[in-house]
């Protein structure tokens, strides 16, 4: 809201210094510090009310013993994260972007969905809280309405032109692969002059050109030379729509492969038994709905230790923030060989609020615990990163950039599934780990919740930096 009144102020009085409002990189430093100030100072105050309602929480009998203790502790603390994202993004990001607009979405409905989870286990005494059922539901609604707005969304399917108005050519992996190179400059299109870009309503009507001749430089005898490139039938319709910009429904189904440099996952290849369409949305759809209910759920059973979930997630938005900046950047994308998304430069505000609200929320949730985020914090944490995981197309690495949710998971899975299995088999279940999940094994194995908490931290990094490395590992 203050970007749109800002940059509106800027236009139509031109003020000194309101041009600065427009950088995105000035825009998330004040995104960050507006979270990091909303979450220390609502925080105080929301604990103090939440003691005095005597909103505590309910410790399950399975757990730790060492747990006992937090019994009382205020709980439901994930509203104080909630309104240090939801207020800074409100406030700096352009909601004219549907990214941001879905972020903002997914992050209030799973902490609405968490919130009742929250108020059955404390007002309701019952320490099992939301039923499962109810939960999964809350989370594939989400998907879908997540999934089927970005396949219909008309944003989400447009793309920059790769011809520049000086009619330059930003060649990416797959144009180089027909012929062009970076830099070529267009001068003819089957055998015609041209002078200008065609506007995207102009390109919609013409038909795609099979040969286009171009100017590039000679580095060997330090000259221009022309050049003419054939374009196959089948490639000319995507040769065109790269060119010129049109929207295209194969660029919302595509995703960048791990250590792959020339090569993108495109879910539509999974379809074997059908050519429409229509089928490759609906496997994009169910590949969303799979990826917000187990990063949240990832996130949801990581919240068990005083600290973890936010020092982890808080670490793991960086990444998302970054990868935000790289494919939102055309020279860094075409650089890195990644998919180039120019709605991914607004996710930096909203990763950098979410840093902000997290790392203010660890001065009240560092051991010992003022405050737990409860189901409130993690579920929307765990939406918003599942989703931000999506719009960046870095879906692939998730098991690496989410690492501790994803090995936390598993953990609870392998548990309960060997319990199950040797029930069966020999009459009794026997366990793998002491307890699951795997950061109550620690626990229980002699290490302190401290240490548990900030080797977590440090594996979370390595993970990162390992995740990044894959940019250039191809």
């Amino acid at each position: 809201m203050l970007h749109s009144l800002l940059t509106w102020l800027k236009s139509l009085y031109d003020i000194p210094g309101f041009g600065v409002f427009q950088y995105i990189s000035f825009r998330a430093v004040l995104a960050a510090i507006f979270s990091l100030t909303i979450s220390l100072i609502l925080g105080k105050h929301i604990i103090g009310y939440l003691r005095k309602k005597l909103i505590g929480e309910s410790i399950r009998d399975s757990g730790p013993e060492s747990h006992k203790k937090k019994a009382g502790t205020p709980t439901m603390g994930g509203v104080i994260i909630i309104s240090a994202i939801v207020l800074p993004t409100l406030f700096w990001a352009n909601l004219n972007n549907i990214y941001v607009v879905l972020l903002l979405f997914a992050t209030v409905w799973m902490g609405l969905i968490g919130f009742l989870d929250d108020y059955i286990k404390v007002f309701k005494k019952n320490k099992k809280g939301l039923k499962g059922r109810f939960k999964i539901f809350g989370q594939v609604a989400l998907g879908l309405v997540v999934g089927i707005t970005l396949v219909s969304h008309p944003q989400n399917k447009e793309r920059t032109p790769r011809l520049a108005t000086d009619m330059s050519i930003r060649a990416n992996e797959y144009l180089s692969q027909m012929g062009f190179a970076y830099g070529d400059r267009l001068l003819r299109v089957d055998h015609e002059k041209i002078s200008r870009r065609l506007t995207k309503s102009e390109a919609k009507d013409q038909q795609p050109f099979h040969t286009y001749t171009v100017e590039r430089y000679n580095h060997r005898f330090e000259s221009y030379q022309r050049e003419k490139i054939l374009i196959s039938e089948t490639d000319r319709s995507k040769v065109f729509k790269e060119l010129f910009g049109l929207p295209s429904q194969e660029h919302v189904t595509r995703t960048n492969l791990p250590f792959f440099k020339y090569f993108e996952f495109n879910y539509a290849s999974l379809v074997f038994w059908s050519d429409q369409p229509f089928w490759a949305d609906v496997i994009y759809v169910l590949v969303v709905i799979f990826i917000i209910t187990a990063v949240s759920n990832g996130v949801n059973i990581t919240d068990g230790l005083d600290g973890l979930a936010a020092g982890t997630s808080s670490i793991v938005a960086i990444s998302f923030g970054l990868f935000a900046y790289l494919s939102g950047n055309i020279i860094f994308a075409d650089y890195l060989k990644i998919a180039y998304i120019p709605l991914c430069s607004e996710l930096i505000i909203f990763a950098a609020a979410l840093i902000g609200a997290c790392v203010g929320f660890l001065w009240y949730n560092a051991h010992p615990a003022q405050v737990f985020m409860g189901d409130t914090g993690s579920l929307a944490l765990g939406g918003a990163l599942g989703v931000m995981a999506l719009m960046v197309k870095k879906e692939l690495l998730l098991p690496l950039i989410c690492g501790i949710f994803f090995v936390e998971s598993l953990s609870v899975i392998i548990q309960v599934s060997y319990f199950k299995y040797t029930k069966r088999k020999y009459g009794e279940g026997r366990r793998i780990f002491k307890m699951s999940p795997l950061h109550h094994h620690f626990e229980l194995s002699g290490w302190h919740e401290s240490k548990i908490v900030t080797r977590f931290w440090i594996i979370t990094i390595l993970l990162e930096i390992v995740a990044f490395s894959t940019l250039k590992l191809r």
